[in-house]
Order: structure tokens, then C-alpha cells, then sequence
């Protein structure tokens, strides 16, 4: 692809970057930017420098937030003896769209993948251990996309709890094996949450 100027070429190098996003998509998407009006892109520009310096992640839950505790885990109504396990903010969002969950949540950052480099001491997993150990909590729901890598997360931390007086469920496979969770429909998504079973059954038998 040749560009007639460095400036646009370079900018159509960085859009490039992101996730889906090919050269096609990203000249279009900077020559877009180049049509609005000054204003607009210093909005997007401050908008973007805003979240990447000031965006905080939840102490408890590991959640992206604004303040050191997400309004999930601060708000009162929900209850915090049940946690569901995600794997990043996309699955929050999802779940929390179904309205059908008021637990809270436990974010780990990514899943178990030995080929990618990705171990157990890499994830949110510790902090979640030691919250179940505190005695506080009465359920864990294991949300992870139903992957090999997910499996094994959900195994892993399995095995980490299994000697704790909890219970725990996995969402029902309304969820595709091998799908994401983010791209589930919102009925599906509640449904699996609603329709959870003892996690022991989901890889005995």
C-alpha cells in the first residue's frame, strides 16, 4: 500500500495494530478522522490518554475501574458470598448484561495456556484462593469459555478450593465447547448462569 504522505502512513501503521483491524480498515478509519473537525480527534486523543493513565483495576475483584473498589464489589445489594470466575472485563460485561447474576465477580486476568507462556502464578488466582479461605464465601462459578485452556483453569483452582466448605458450579453448556463467552447471546449467557451445575459433573462421566 503506498501512502503519498509519511504522517498518514504512519497513523494508518498504529491503527493497524489493533485487534481486527487490518490496513484496509485502519485507512479508512484515519482518513475518517481526518475529515472531522480538529476538536473531534483531540476528544478521541484526550479521551484515550485519560483511560490509559487513569484507569484503575479493583482491588477485590480485578475488575477495570475508576476508583480503587469497582461499584460492583462496593455495592451493597449484591451478594458477596457468591463469586463467578471471568476471565477479563469482556465476560463482566456480558454476564452483567443478562441480568441475571448479583453475586460479584473475580476477574483472573486471562486462562492457563502452557503453549503461550501463561502459568498459574501469571493469572489472578492467589488472591481469589485466599478469598475463599477466609471463609466469607459460599459459592464459586466457574465462567471460563468452555476451552481446553478454560477447562484446565477451571480444574487448576479446583483442586485449589476442592478442601474448602464451598460450593462449586460451572455454567451450563447452553455455551458452545470452544466457544467465547463474550459472543454468547444474552440469553444463552443467563441461561447458563441460571442452569449451573455442581462443577464435579462437568468433567466426570
Amino acid at each position: 500500500m503506498e501512502f503519498s504522505s509519511k504522517l498518514l502512513e504512519k497513523a494508518v501503521n498504529e491503527m493497524a495494530q489493533l485487534p481486527g483491524i487490518g490496513k484496509r480498515t485502519s485507512l479508512r478509519l484515519v482518513l475518517h478522522l481526518l475529515k472531522q473537525p480538529k476538536e473531534h480527534t483531540g476528544f478521541l486523543v484526550q479521551a484515550l490518554t485519560s483511560m490509559r493513565e487513569e484507569v484503575k483495576f479493583c482491588v477485590s475483584c480485578h475488575n477495570i475501574s475508576d476508583v480503587a473498589v469497582c461499584e460492583i464489589c462496593s455495592n451493597t445489594k449484591r451478594d458477596h458470598q457468591i463469586i463467578c470466575v471471568v476471565e477479563d472485563i469482556r465476560d463482566v460485561m456480558a454476564i452483567e448484561n443478562t441480568g441475571q447474576f448479583r453475586g460479584i465477580y473475580h476477574v483472573l486476568g486471562g486462562k492457563i495456556s502452557p503453549i503461550d507462556g501463561v502459568g498459574p502464578s501469571q493469572l489472578n488466582i492467589n488472591s481469589l484462593v485466599e478469598k475463599v479461605k477466609t471463609g466469607n464465601v459460599s459459592e464459586i462459578i466457574f465462567a471460563l469459555s468452555s476451552t481446553m485452556e478454560g477447562d484446565t483453569t477451571n480444574f487448576y483452582i479446583f483442586k485449589q478450593i476442592q478442601d474448602c466448605d464451598i460450593i462449586t458450579s460451572t455454567i451450563a453448556r447452553g455455551i458452545s465447547v470452544g466457544d467465547e463467552l463474550e459472543y454468547a447471546d444474552e440469553v444463552t449467557l443467563g441461561r447458563s448462569i441460571l442452569q449451573r451445575v455442581p462443577f464435579e459433573k462437568s468433567f466426570k462421566g
